[in-house]
């Protein structure tokens, strides 16, 4: 089991409430896609190689899931999971990074 985060390229919603909605909205849109081969938006690419840069990939203990770790990024839409016991600390510096890069970051445990 992972601590799942979701990152998308777009405006962030008024409200929790609509920030919400969109999530699923997104989630279920790339559900009914699995086959969907989009390339990732260049924006979540850099995005995911900042997170790298702080945590490579194949680092022993490290926090990724799956790797490589843009592997579910489709279109507009990136979700990954952490280790649980990183989560804290990768939803901290992801957050930072995804305001940096124009992006939104949405942590679905907080539902």
């Amino acid at each position: 089991m992972s601590y799942d985060l979701v990152v998308w390229a777009g405006a962030r919603p008024a409200d929790g409430d609509a920030l919400e909605e969109l999530y699923e909205e997104l989630m279920e849109l790339q559900e009914d896609n699995d086959d969907d081969e989009t390339p990732p938006n260049p924006r979540l690419v850099e995005f995911a190689n900042a997170l790298l840069e702080r945590w490579p990939e194949m680092s022993a203990g490290g926090p990724w899931v799956v790797e490589p770790l843009i592997a579910d990024a489709v279109g507009d839409l990136f979700p990954f999971g952490v280790q649980f016991e990183y989560a804290g600390e990768v939803a901290e510096y992801a957050a930072v990074l995804a305001e940096k890069h124009g992006l939104v970051l949405f942590d679905p445990q907080e539902m």
